[in-house]
C-alpha cells in the first residue's frame, strides 16, 4: 500500500493571523521580498521585505513553527555549536501578530566568554493589496517615502497615492544605541557569558491617522477583541475522542482552526474569517455557513456571525456594489484596491444565497440554543431579508430565485458556485445570466420553513403559517421544473430561457440537506451523487467527470469541496441514506489524513482515488486553514449521529449509525440550550449502537429523521 502523509497546501509558506492582520513568511520564518510574503494589516502589505544579518551574514533558521494562531518562533545558529572552547550562540526570532507586528530578536550565548554581534535589520513596505500580492500583479502603485526621526528612533514609511492615507511606523528598540542608514537599523549587541541580548522590531500601521499598535511579546493570548474571541472559543468548543485516530485528529485540528480564525469585529467578535491567507475579511455567506456547520461544537460563532451580518444589510440601490435595500453583504475588504474603487469589494453585495442562509441559520440557532432574546434581536433583520427576497430575489416573477450581476466589477455567478465558469450547460458552454441555480431554490425552501418557526415562536403565528404554505408550493414547483428523470438528478439551474441546465453536479447534495427533495426520489439522488463520475473516492465532485467542461483542478467544475461534504452528509442523514453517508465520511476522513495536522484544505482536486493518484492534490490557490473546511468535519460527525437539536423542548433527537471503521465516539461539552452534556456512542454487533449521556438534564430521544422513515426498510 502507498502511504501519503503530511501533504501541505502552499508548502513554501507559513502564515499566522489575528483579526485583520496576517503575517506570511517562507517556511524558515523569513520575509524575503517575494509575493505573497509580508505583514498585512487590513488587507494592505505594510512590510514587504525584512532582511536580517548578524555580522554581515544572513542567519538561516534551522527550526521554525507557528505558536498558537498569532505567533511564530524560529531558531538560527550563529556559529559552530560543537567546537570547543565554545563560542556557541543562537538567534531566536519571535513574531507576535496583532493590529501591528512585534518581532523579538534575541541572541542566546552558551559561550564561556563575552560575545559581540552586529544585528542589522533592513525593511521595506510597498502597500500592496492582499489580492495584488496573491496574484503577483499590481493594480495600484504609489511612491513610498521614508522619514527617519532620530529623536524617537522611528522610521515612518508613507504611501503617496491619491485617495489613500496609509503609512507604517517602524521602530527598533534595544538597550544599546540604534542607528539607521540606507534603509536598515543597526545595533551592537554585547552578550555576556551564558547570557542573552536582543532587540524588538515594532511595525505599526498608521491608517487614516490611526496607529495600530504592535501586540505584547507573549505567546499567551493578548487582550484585544480577536484574542478574547479566540480564548472564548478555545474554552467552548466541544472535544471528541475515538479509537479511530484519524477522526480524533481531524476533529482536534478542525476545532483548533475554528478557534483561531475569529475576525474580532465589534458586532460579532467570534465570527470567523473565511480562510488564510486570502480571505481575511467580512464574508457573509462563508462566515455563517462555517458557524452553522460547527454548531455541534458550540453556538457562539453562529450567534456572532448572525449579528455581524445583521449590521451589514444593503441600504440603497447601487449597481457598482450589486446592492439593494435589505440585501445582506457578501464581502467587505479594506485593502487599497477596494478603497480606491478598482473593484467593488469595500462593500459588495453580489450574492443571492446569503439572505435565505441568514433565515435558515437563525432557525438553526434557535433549535440549538432556545435563545429567544437573540432571535428577537435579529427578527428585524429576518424581516428585511424576506422583504429583499420578495422584492428583488425573483425579478422575472416565475416563482424561483434567479440571480444576475449589475456591477461591471462584480461576480457573474451569485449562487453557491460563484466562479465565472461554474455554471455550464451539457455542451460545456457557460450559461448566461439570469440563472436560477438549483441550490438557491433549496435554500429558499429551507429559509421559508425556518422563518416560519422563528416568527411563530416570537408571537407571529399567522405569518409563520403563511410562510409554511409558501414553502409547500415552492417544493411542488421545484420538483416539476428541475427533476430530470432520465438522469436521476436535478438540473443544475434554469437558464435565461427557463429551460433546465442538464449538467450533473453536486448541488443535489444541498437539496437533500434542505429537505426539498421528495422522499420517493431521495435514494436516486443519493445514488447519483455517489456514482463513479461524481464521487472521487475522497468526496463529491462539483461537476461530473463525464462532463465536457470537467477539470479536476478548477474551482467549481470537478473539484471536491470539504464544505460540500459537510452539507451533503447532513442531507444524506436526513433521508436515512447511511451507506452513502459512510462512504462520503470515510473519503473525507481519509483525505484529512493525507494532510499535515489532518487539516482539510479549501478545495481538493477531483482526481480519482486510485493507485495512479496516491493523493488528489488541491485547487492551486487553496486556502488552509479554511473555516468551512474545518466546520465540515463537525457537520459530518453530527450527520453520523443523526443528531437534531430541540433546545426549546430541552431535548435532542439522535439516530446514530456508525460505520465499521468508526466503532466509537465520545463528545465532551456538547451544548444544547442551557444544558451541557457528554455523549458516548458505541457500535455494537450487527451495526446497532448504544448511546450514553452524562451531564446536565437533557432528554435524548432515539428517533430517525422524519424523512428517513420511508427509506428505513429499503436496501440502499
Amino acid at each position: 500500500m502507498t502511504w501519503v502523509r503530511n501533504l501541505r497546501v502552499r508548502p513554501d509558506l507559513l502564515y499566522v493571523a489575528s483579526g485583520w492582520s496576517t503575517l506570511v513568511t517562507d517556511v524558515r520564518g523569513r520575509i524575503a521580498g517575494a509575493d505573497p510574503q509580508g505583514f498585512f494589516a487590513r488587507n494592505t502589505r505594510v512590510l514587504s521585505r525584512e532582511r536580517i544579518t548578524v555580522d554581515g551574514r544572513e542567519p538561516v533558521p534551522f527550526a521554525t513553527a507557528n505558536v498558537g494562531g498569532h505567533a511564530q518562533l524560529s531558531y538560527a545558529e550563529l556559529g559552530d555549536g560543537e567546537a570547543l572552547p565554545s563560542r556557541a550562540a543562537y538567534l531566536t526570532v519571535e513574531r507576535f501578530v496583532g493590529p501591528g507586528l512585534r518581532s523579538r530578536f534575541t541572541v542566546v550565548s552558551y559561550a564561556a566568554r563575552p560575545l559581540r554581534f552586529r544585528l542589522r535589520l533592513a525593511v521595506e513596505a510597498d502597500f500592496a493589496d492582499t489580492s495584488e500580492a496573491e496574484a503577483g500583479h499590481r493594480l495600484q502603485l504609489g511612491e513610498v517615502l521614508g522619514r527617519w526621526d532620530p529623536a524617537t528612533a522611528e522610521l515612518l514609511l508613507t504611501y503617496r497615492h491619491e485617495g489613500l492615507d496609509r503609512a507604517v511606523a517602524v521602530r527598533l528598540r534595544a538597550d544599546a544605541p540604534v542607528a539607521y542608514a540606507d534603509g536598515g537599523f543597526t545595533v551592537e549587541l554585547a552578550v555576556p557569558p551564558g547570557g542573552r541580548a536582543g532587540a524588538e522590531l515594532l511595525v505599526e500601521p498608521v491608517f487614516d491617522g490611526t496607529r495600530l499598535p504592535a501586540p505584547p511579546a507573549t505567546f499567551a493570548e493578548p487582550d484585544d477583541p480577536a484574542a478574547r474571541a479566540r480564548a472564548r472559543l478555545d474554552a467552548e468548543l466541544a472535544r471528541l475522542s475515538s479509537s479511530n485516530f484519524d477522526v480524533t485528529a481531524a476533529w482536534r485540528c478542525a476545532v483548533r482552526d475554528l478557534a483561531v480564525l475569529p475576525l474580532g469585529e465589534p458586532a460579532g467578535p467570534a465570527a470567523p474569517i473565511a480562510g488564510l491567507p486570502i480571505y481575511q475579511e467580512i464574508f457573509g455567506r462563508d462566515t455563517m455557513t462555517a458557524s452553522w456547520q460547527a454548531l455541534l461544537a458550540g453556538p457562539t460563532m453562529l450567534a456572532d456571525s448572525l449579528r455581524l451580518n445583521a449590521r451589514h444589510l444593503g441600504r440603497r440601490l447601487d449597481d457598482w456594489r450589486d446592492e439593494e435595500p435589505g440585501k445582506p453583504l457578501h464581502e467587505a475588504r479594506q485593502g487599497p484596491v477596494s478603497l480606491l474603487g478598482l473593484n467593488p469589494y469595500d462593500a459588495y453585495y453580489g450574492d443571492w444565497s446569503t439572505a435565505p442562509d441568514f433565515l435558515v441559520f437563525l432557525g438553526q440557532y434557535l433549535a440549538w440554543t432556545g435563545d429567544l432574546d437573540t432571535v428577537r434581536e435579529l427578527l428585524p433583520t429576518a424581516s428585511r431579508a424576506l422583504e429583499w427576497i420578495d422584492r428583488y430575489g425573483d425579478p422575472d416573477g416565475d416563482g424561483f430565485l434567479d440571480y444576475h450581476c449589475r456591477s461591471p466589477g462584480g461576480l457573474k455567478n451569485q449562487g453557491w458556485k460563484d466562479s465565472d465558469t461554474a455554471i455550464v450547460d451539457e455542451r460545456g458552454e457557460v450559461v448566461p445570466n439570469p440563472i436560477a441555480s438549483s441550490e438557491l431554490q433549496g435554500y429558499w425552501y429551507a429559509a421559508l420553513r425556518h422563518a416560519a418557526v422563528v416568527f411563530t415562536v416570537t408571537g407571529h403565528p399567522a405569518r409563520g403559517a403563511a410562510l409554511l404554505a409558501r414553502a409547500r408550493g415552492l417544493r411542488r414547483r421545484f420538483h416539476r421544473a428541475y427533476w430530470l428523470p432520465d438522469r436521476r438528478c436535478y438540473a443544475m439551474a434554469l437558464g435565461p430561457d427557463h429551460r433546465p441546465v442538464r449538467s450533473t453536479n453536486s448541488n443535489d447534495g444541498h437539496l437533500l440537506a434542505t429537505g426539498i427533495v421528495p422522499t420517493r426520489v431521495a435514494e436516486k439522488v443519493a445514488d447519483r451523487l455517489l456514482a463513479p463520475d461524481m464521487f472521487s473516492g475522497w468526496g463529491v465532485r462539483t461537476l461530473s467527470a463525464d462532463h465536457p467542461a470537467y477539470n479536476p483542478f478548477s474551482y467549481h467544475r470537478g473539484s471536491v469541496w470539504p464544505v460540500e461534504a459537510g452539507t451533503i452528509g447532513l442531507g444524506l442523514a436526513r433521508y436515512g441514506c447511511w451507506p452513502h453517508l459512510h462512504r462520503l465520511a470515510e473519503g473525507m476522513v481519509g483525505a484529512a489524513a493525507l494532510f499535515a495536522e489532518h487539516r482539510l484544505p479549501e478545495v481538493l482536486s477531483g482526481l480519482p482515488r486510485d493507485a495512479a493518484h496516491p493523493h488528489p492534490g488541491v485547487y492551486p490557490n487553496s486556502c488552509s486553514p479554511q473555516a468551512w473546511s474545518a466546520s465540515a468535519v463537525v457537520a459530518l460527525v453530527q450527520a453520523l449521529l443523526g443528531l437534531r437539536p430541540a433546545a426549546p423542548l430541552r431535548a435532542v433527537l439522535v439516530d446514530p449509525h456508525l460505520p465499521a471503521w468508526l466503532p466509537d465516539l465520545r463528545l465532551e461539552g456538547v451544548r444544547v440550550g442551557g444544558a451541557t452534556v457528554d455523549l458516548t456512542v458505541r457500535r455494537r454487533r450487527g451495526g446497532r449502537t448504544s448511546v450514553r449521556v452524562r451531564g446536565d438534564r437533557l432528554a435524548v430521544v432515539r428517533r430517525p429523521p422524519r424523512q428517513a422513515i420511508t427509506l428505513a426498510g429499503r436496501e440502499v
